[in-house]
Formats: structure tokens, sequence, C-alpha cells
């Protein structure tokens, strides 16, 4: 019953979430987008452990509010200073997770909810930005891709070769073999776009070795809400998606690599 649900939900979501993605004009985008990081945040509120109604709407007006100011400033999505500072957090986010079951700075409930703010602007930053290059769309297909196909190797080299658990206090299931099966995938999907973007030997050995920072990211994403889900006792971050859980379940992996990802499309000034 519950691979039906997720076969259904996954039919009937998939070309609305690709139509949005690739099909709309780029001020619809940013809303688009918009909506489903809200969803996300309303999930969030509650990780951060904000239970009652009124708190995780006010939670979640807040991100809408700040998304707002973010788009008045810079209309044109440049957000490369703002991305700069997504990434030093994934940073220590891999040193918490690393060091967990012990709290750092995320046992609170403030401090739950400010460390939301900082993943999930920044994942529709980065979205944005990168549909507002030149060569958006590609790149936003590669990203998606890339973390696809980070989690499709790694389930099925866990399963073949997964021995060594990779974060067994964290999520039991995911195995190193697994990550080494992910990021094979990943490296796949960047040769192909080097060659569908004509790109360079230099500029595409960039883009190889940021497909790969941008795969070990997405797969620190989904540590990182496991490990929250576990410090909450709840298994998924709602039932909102039947068979798939919450909005966050599913993006968790994005909002850590859209930041990376972005913000060494823009530095390697690759449009």
């Amino acid at each position: 019953m519950m691979l039906k649900e997720r076969v259904w939900t996954a039919v009937l979501l998939a070309p609305l979430v690709l139509a949005g993605l690739f099909l709309t004009s780029f001020d619809v985008f940013k809303v688009f987008v918009a909506g489903i990081v809200l969803l996300g945040a309303w999930e969030w509120a509650n990780l951060a452990g904000l239970t009652s109604l009124s708190s995780r709407f006010g939670y979640t007006s807040l991100i809408a509010a700040l998304m707002a100011v973010l788009n008045y400033v810079s209309p044109q999505a440049n957000f490369v200073g703002y991305l700069s500072v997504a990434v030093i957090f994934w940073l220590v986010a891999l040193f918490w997770v690393i060091r967990y079951p012990v709290a750092g700075a995320w046992g609170s409930e403030w401090q739950r909810a400010l460390i939301g703010v900082v993943v999930l602007l920044p994942c529709w930053m980065g979205l944005v930005s990168l549909q507002n290059l030149p060569s958006g769309g590609a790149l936003m297909l590669m990203l998606l891709l890339l973390v696809w196909g980070a989690d499709i190797g790694a389930y099925f080299a866990g399963k073949a070769w997964g021995r060594a658990k990779l974060a067994p206090n964290v999520s039991p299931g995911k195995t190193r073999a697994g990550l080494w099966g992910g990021l094979t995938s990943c490296a796949v999907i960047a040769l192909g776009f080097v060659i569908y973007l004509e790109l360079g030997l230099l500029d595409g050995v960039y883009l190889l070795l940021l497909a790969m920072i941008a795969g070990v990211a997405s797969v620190l994403g989904d540590l990182f809400e496991s490990m929250l889900k576990r410090h909450r006792g709840i298994k998924d971050s709602s039932q909102l998606l039947p068979g798939h859980g919450g909005i966050l379940d599913r993006i968790d992996s994005i909002t850590s690599a859209a930041p990376v990802f972005v913000l060494g499309v823009q530095l390697l000034a690759i449009s």
C-alpha cells in the first residue's frame, strides 16, 4: 500500500513540479519556489519545536517576509554573498552531524528556528539565482539530476555493497558504499553536461569537481534533517505527501546542494 501511495503521489506531482520549474516566467518561478519553501518552513517550525498553530504560522510568515525583502533588495537575484554564508553554515552542520548525539548549537528551539532561516532562504535564493542565468534551465536540470542521482546511486550501491555505515547514529540505513555510488552517479551526470554545454577542459574539470561537492552536500542535507527528526522523535517532517512524508523530506538534499552548486557556478562564471 505504501509503495502504491508513493507511486501515485509521484505521478501526480512530478508534472506540476517540472512545469513550475521549467515552463514559467521568471517572476512566476520565484513565487512557485517560494511556495514550496514556505511549506517547508511550516514543517521546519515543528522540527524546531514550535508546535502550536500560531507559532508555526508566525514562523512561516517570517520566512515569507524575509523572501519579500530579499526580492526587493535584489530583484535581479544576485545573492552570491548570502549563498557564501549558507555554504559556511553547511560546513558547521557537517561537524554537528559527525558529533551526534552530542548536541551542538542547535539544541534549543530558538537555535533550530534560526537554523531554519539559514537553510530555507538560501535554498530559495540559490534556485532563483540559477534560473536567472543564461543557461539556467540546463543548470537547474543538472542540479536536480545530481540530487536525484546521488540518492539513486546510493540506494543501489548500498544494497549491493553496503556494509560499513556512513553515519549510524543519525541514519543507520546510509552506507559508505552508498556514498561512493551516489558520487559515481554525479560524475556521470556531470560529464554529460560538460559535453552538452561544450565546456573546455579546465571548465569541464571544475564542473565535475563541483558536481561531486554538490553530491556530498546533498547527502549532508539529508543527514542533517534526519538528525533533527531523530532529536524530535519524529519519522517524517509531515504527512503532506502520501507515501513520501513531508515537503522537507523531499527537498532536504536540495536545501544543502543548491547553495553550494549555485555559488560554484557563479564563481566559475559558468552561465
